[in-house]
């Protein structure tokens, strides 16, 4: 069985007017991963998305996708791949049905298979009640809801989405987004790529963080804060700090330093260790009152910050 459905190696664009897009970019996908490709707007992730899908040409490097190269691939790897394009691409004058049929029909789906793999994907989008209603006068969310049904009618093993809750409401992005966490637990790979950190949080296992062309980080999230730091902090209010004997957990295996402000007994250790455990063993012997244990986290945010030296809104 094939582990990886996507390989791309040292994947470089490079335009006439000299600007480089993409970067000796290397990156794998593996069956059933959704894969959040995260970076800022002109960081160079439509530019790989469109030559992972032969729609536009590489300078260098090579894409396969299944097996097979990504410019020579077959009808069948072809009908493996859905896409998801930033801009929406659906007619405004045909009816969400008639939208979803075109789009089946392309990919060879006829007759009664057509009709009802439609109204399937119609019905995993909830537009199901609006099958007969024309796009043109969907919402933006609506929109890209179709959008989606449009691309997974076919049921493609693999989803490439790019920027697909660009401008619209929280509750419309947040719908997407469970759409796409159903469609992953049904089996489908998804590529997703976006600079909305909060929604590569919630649903992806694997992160690719993307900045000037170059791949910066590669990894899950825990990977990516290791990559930024071997630390982690605890913050443990007590009641009485002044039972404490610092000594006593200054000595626990992975503890780096302790120290109390106030009623906040706050401790730095390993991240490879996990000393929580035997801090609190300490503490309760000591009759010190734990009130609540908290941990300072990075974020995603806070990894791309400190690997490419800016914010991830605010990078131009």
């Amino acid at each position: 069985m094939m582990e990886n459905i996507v390989e791309i190696k040292e994947l470089t664009k490079k335009f006439p007017s000299g600007k480089l897009a993409v970067d000796n970019l290397s990156l794998k996908v593996k069956k059933g991963d959704i894969l959040g490709f995260l970076g800022p707007n002109g960081a160079g992730k439509s530019t790989t998305i469109n030559m992972m899908m032969d729609l536009m040409n590489k300078t260098s490097g090579t894409i396969t996708l299944f097996g097979e190269s990504a410019t020579h691939k077959s009808n069948e790897v072809r009908s493996k791949i859905g896409m998801v394009p930033q801009e929406i691409a659906i007619y405004e004058d045909l009816t969400a049905i008639e939208n979803v049929n075109f789009f089946g029909g392309l990919y060879g789906l006829r007759g009664k298979k057509l009709k009802t793999a439609s109204l399937q994907a119609l019905r995993f989008v909830a537009l199901e009640k609006n099958a007969k209603e024309k796009a043109g006068n969907f919402s933006g969310g609506m929109k890209r809801r179709l959008n989606i049904a449009c691309a997974i009618v076919h049921e493609p093993q693999l989803i490439v989405m790019d920027e697909p809750t660009v401008g619209i409401d929280p509750q419309s992005r947040n719908f997407i987004l469970g759409i796409i966490e159903a469609l992953n637990k049904r089996g489908t790979t998804i590529i997703y790529s976006t600079h909305y950190m909060e929604e590569v949080e919630r649903i992806s296992n694997k992160i690719a963080v993307i900045d000037h062309g170059k791949m910066i980080a590669y990894g899950s999230e825990n990977e990516l804060i290791s990559l930024v730091t071997d630390t982690q902090k605890f913050n443990i209010e007590i009641a009485y700090p002044e039972r404490i004997n610092v000594k006593r957990i200054q000595v626990i295996s992975g503890v780096q330093s302790v120290e109390i402000k106030e009623q906040v007994l706050q401790v730095v250790a390993d991240s490879e260790k996990n000393p929580l455990d035997d801090i609190l063993k300490v503490l309760v012997d000591e009759k010190a009152a734990i009130k609540m244990v908290t941990q300072d986290k990075l974020n995603l945010e806070n990894v791309f910050l400190m690997l490419t030296g800016r914010k991830l809104r605010d990078s131009k």
